[in-house]
């Protein structure tokens, strides 16, 4: 009985310290997900290098950082700082004028009467639509204006993170193994039941941010360059937008392009409305619909409805993070109940 108390207490004061130690690695969530995520990515390479110089880990393991920070988080920054300076750009146009989002959509209702009495129909006023979007543009521009401080202080805040990341995802690749087997070993799951779930993480982790990432990528230069061709103002930051909404499976860019689309026809400009939408629906929408199920549905094992919802909750709850996060739990929760059932 005095045996049975003192394995009850220490398990309820282990699950405590445990879920103590998780809240306090809350607000470094993202920086953890994401070091995680670059040594399953670059693991390959590392096990590369460690096949050339096996006695040199910590060598090997900057290398492979090194490649990661010049392949993918270099280029990276340069275009969030393009997109920052553009943005800037355009929130002057906005407060001056020189873009008025309410003249967008009195062109717009103009040039298609029967579209705005449809809307109309259904509950969508142009006019509080025009006045919203006046309302939105003007604010932006003034916070902008405002929060100069703020801003900075979220590109430290930026820094401080991806460093951190970088920081750990040293150590994950470096260690990454030794951690495997020491979580095998703690964890009271059993040891093939564990690694088959480990594999899950690593195959649905690997799979889901390469292909969307690699999709996005694709998608966001068409639109971009397409954009840029046609001479509409703004289009690296159209093309970057249309990159994040690439993540969002089925919808995709199409939430971008199309209403550019719908412009370019109410302003008269049809040519260039065409090609935009042959590009649209013939070039970014066949990318989606052929490399999404080879790079992230095969890989992951995931229906394509699945990959939907699950994708669409993971952003919804966790941020841009979700993209990654919501298929991972998904495959997990396929994983888990396969087991279940295989077993009991």
């Amino acid at each position: 009985m005095h045996d049975k108390l003192e394995t009850r207490t220490f398990l309820l004061l282990l699950l405590l310290v445990s879920c103590g130690f998780m809240w306090l690695l809350k607000p470094f969530f993202g920086a953890i997900f994401w070091a995680c995520a670059i040594a399953i990515i670059f693991s390959p390479v590392q096990k590369l290098l460690l096949k050339r110089w096996p006695t040199y880990p910590n060598i090997t393991a900057i290398t492979t950082l090194l490649l990661c920070i010049v392949v993918v988080i270099l280029p990276l920054m340069v275009v969030v700082s393009s997109v920052i300076d553009e943005g800037v750009t355009m929130y002057g146009k906005l407060q001056s004028g020189e873009i008025n989002p309410g003249h967008y959509i009195e062109l717009i209702r103009n040039r298609f009467p029967g579209a705005s009495n449809l809307l109309l129909k259904l509950g969508f006023d142009l006019n509080n639509i025009k006045t919203d979007a006046v309302n939105a543009a003007m604010a932006s521009g003034k916070f902008l204006a405002q929060n100069t401080f703020t801003i900075g202080q979220n590109a430290f805040n930026f820094l401080l993170s991806l460093a951190l990341m970088l920081y750990i995802a040293f150590f994950m690749l470096r260690d990454g193994n030794k951690l495997i087997e020491l979580l095998v070993r703690a964890l009271p799951l059993g040891d093939t039941r564990e690694r088959t779930l480990f594999a899950v993480f690593t195959e649905v982790t690997r799979a889901t941010i390469k292909g969307n990432i690699v999709i996005a990528m694709i998608q966001g230069l068409i639109g971009g360059v397409t954009l840029w061709s046609l001479g509409v103002h703004g289009a690296l930051l159209l093309g970057v937008l249309m990159a994040f909404a690439s993540l969002i499976p089925s919808v995709g860019s199409a939430l971008i392009w199309v209403p550019i689309a719908i412009y370019l026809t109410a302003s008269g400009d049809t040519t260039s409305a065409l090609i935009l939408t042959g590009i649209g629906v013939g070039i970014i929408s066949t990318i989606d619909n052929v490399l999404r199920p080879i790079l992230v549905g095969r890989d992951t094992q995931l229906p394509d409805y699945l990959v939907l919802l699950s994708t669409l909750g993971g952003i919804s709850l966790f941020g841009i993070n979700g993209f990654a996060i919501g298929p991972l739990l998904a495959a997990l929760f396929l994983a888990f109940w396969e087991i279940f059932i295989h077993e009991f």
